[in-house]
């Protein structure tokens, strides 16, 4: 890790800079893949499957029985582990139903806001040297939870076509309505446009590499909206000397395993903290089973030295990390004046670890700078607000010349006339 010292804030921005390409680097494979997927549905998907994963798939879809053998070898222990995770997040995302909100705004004119679920949804699992299990919890409790009709679920196949035991597991106890073996960027153009296999939905969830998030983001040109632009996981750590360097070094190597684009980053304001954390990192990480992926995120990662606590801070809201983990007799200074970050944690023995799988929050969180302006996963995610209105008599009459004279103000004669001619039925009615 590069190790900086009391860095300029004119510095920060070249400082801060992700280890990723940028849009325009992947746009156009992007837009060759959706093209073709349009054009040519399901051959398409598995051309790019055969190509990128290098299976070729005569059945993308997953069967029962495929899902049923797959149950049978998941452990007691990791059935057990995966139960208590699903309470957990089941119990914090129940939490979040709004009650339908009335307001009568005048005498006469009530408006009321509810919220109603997207009916299609589909969900992104990545698959790979790390097929993400938790992912398919945190994103199908909450949408069951929220009552969508349809989850659909796609992630990519093994070299010998097949899906991960425990992602087919968590997805068959989360109510998953199909599963699909299809990763990259094929896979969010399937749940775009549609195939004759996979359907079509009305909104995107998970996280990928920087090619699934470039393909989100050109999704939403198509109609299709998105949770947020999850790309390559990252950490940030704030600690000072109350910090237990070990533990920092663990959670920096938990991120850094992800995969070599992701980035972690330690902030702190003590020179002796960060030494001791850089030698617990290179002691940790020559026995991590994922080494090789570790040191190539490692190599994009940085130890920052600096002043002041309020110094961090604005550092730290300028990255807007996807998770933050703050270590720190001024706690409570962190918690009041963080304003860009994904997903918090708070003291020694909270590693970022409990979030991606049995805390209860959601680990589907923005990245890239995104935090600044997108919230993490959460049960709204999956729903719709609407509002409704009923205005008596009494409530036209109560506002209508107000409409009026604001219709008229913006020319537009029709929207006074629809108010006009209700208010002089009623002075008829009135007169008579």
């Amino acid at each position: 890790m590069k190790t900086i010292k009391y860095p300029k804030p004119e510095t920060w921005n070249d400082l801060l800079r992700r280890p990723t390409q940028t849009f325009a680097d992947v746009e156009a494979t992007v837009n060759e893949i959706f093209f073709e997927v349009i054009a040519k549905g399901d051959m398409a998907v598995k051309k790019y499957t055969q190509l990128f994963d290098g299976i070729s798939i005569e059945n993308l879809l997953v069967s029962k029985t495929e899902i049923s053998i797959a149950e049978k070898e998941i452990p007691q222990d990791l059935r057990d582990a995966i139960n208590l995770a699903k309470a957990n997040i089941e119990k914090f995302h129940s939490a979040q139903k709004t009650e339908k909100i009335t307001v009568e705004t005048t005498e006469g004119v009530v408006c009321w806001q509810e919220k109603r679920p997207i009916q299609k949804v589909g969900l992104y699992i990545p698959g790979g040297s790390a097929p993400l299990f938790s992912t398919v919890l945190m994103l199908a409790i909450p949408a069951n939870i929220a009552g969508c009709n349809e989850i659909i679920l796609c992630t990519p196949p093994n070299k010998e076509g097949k899906i991960n035991p425990a992602i087919l597991y968590a997805a068959n106890l989360c109510g998953v309505s199909k599963i699909f073996k299809i990763g990259g960027i094929q896979a969010i153009a399937a749940m775009t446009f549609g195939t004759e296999t996979v359907p079509a939905v009305y909104k995107i969830f998970g996280p990928g590499n920087q090619f699934v998030t470039v393909a989100k983001q050109i999704a939403t040109k198509h109609g299709v909206a998105i949770d947020m632009p999850a790309g390559p996981s990252e950490l940030l750590v704030f600690a000072d000397d109350t910090a237990i360097a070990s533990f920092v070094a663990s959670d920096l190597l938990s991120q850094a395993e992800h995969g070599a684009d992701s980035q972690v980053i330690l902030v702190t304001t003590s020179e002796k903290l960060l030494v001791s954390v850089e030698k617990e990192i290179e002691k940790q990480l020559q026995v991590l089973l994922r080494k090789p992926i570790a040191e190539q995120a490692i190599d994009n990662s940085k130890l920052i030295l600096v002043e002041t606590v309020s110094q961090a801070m604005d550092l730290i809201n300028e990255y807007a990390p996807e998770h933050f983990i703050v270590v720190s007799k001024d706690e409570d200074f962190f918690i009041e004046k963080i304003k860009n970050a994904g997903s918090v944690f708070l003291g020694n023995y909270t590693p970022e670890s409990a979030g991606d799988y049995a805390s209860g929050t959601n680990h589907t969180l923005p990245t890239n700078g995104y935090a600044k302006q997108y919230s993490g996963v959460n049960l709204d995610s999956f729903t719709k607000s609407m509002t409704f209105q009923k205005i008596s008599k009494k409530g036209i009459q109560n506002i209508g010349k107000a409409i009026e004279i604001m219709a008229e103000a913006e020319g537009l004669q029709a929207h006074k006339n629809a108010v006009s001619l209700r208010l002089e039925s009623l002075k008829k009615l009135n007169d008579e």
